[in-house]
């Protein structure tokens, strides 16, 4: 799939193949390019060192088939995690891009090409979720909140890191509440999976 409007030229991006998890240098990127995104965007949630990702967990999600990735001539400027959470619902997560590229459009087109992929998969509903500080404003995350707003999306119900990810807890730095974002997929009625990449 070609860039979308107010995204980079040339800019594609594609779900990665189950056999790409093995591709040392590529799980390495990917490892980097999401850590250093959060380390950024989650600027003092999270104790020092605490990483988002590990190799081995990229190299899974990838066997998966839940990463797909934006390229640039060839370079990996962002990436999102796609999977299906239940017959209805899928689920967003680690939207990544290169600093570089950030407000240039490649997370929208990332998110835009997980909702078709979840429409494409006989998906309904979108889900998305948030860590917002509660002691604290968080200007990266109040603006995160807006623009997924202005994208369809609405919180629903407020959740616990602890009940998906017991493991992050100890690694919090400030409290947090969890939000949970939900937005409806329109139907698209005879499409194919875009990119050819379902599974």
């Amino acid at each position: 799939m070609s860039a979308g409007e107010g995204a980079p030229a040339g800019v594609e991006v594609r779900l990665l193949p189950p056999s790409a998890g093995s591709d040392v240098a590529l799980v390495a990127a990917l490892t980097e390019l999401v850590n250093a995104a959060y380390a950024l965007g989650e600027e003092g949630i999270w104790r020092d060192g605490a990483a988002r990702v590990t190799a081995a967990q990229m190299a899974g999600l990838i066997g998966d088939g839940e990463m797909a990735v934006a390229t640039l001539g060839g370079a990996v400027v962002g990436c999102v995690r796609v999977r299906r959470l239940d017959g209805r619902t899928g689920e967003l997560g680690m939207l990544a891009a290169v600093p570089a590229h950030w407000g240039l459009g490649v997370g929208r087109l990332l998110i835009g090409y997980a909702e078709r992929l979840s429409r494409a998969r006989g998906l309904d509903t979108m889900r998305l979720d948030l860590l917002i500080p509660t002691a604290r404003a968080h200007p990266h995350k109040e603006r995160m909140h807006a623009w997924y707003a202005r994208l369809g999306y609405r919180v629903v119900r407020h959740g616990d890191l602890g009940d998906d990810h017991p493991q992050l807890v100890p690694l919090l730095a400030t409290p947090c509440d969890l939000r949970i974002y939900q937005r409806r997929l329109e139907p698209a009625p005879g499409a194919g999976p875009p990119g050819g990449g379902a599974r």
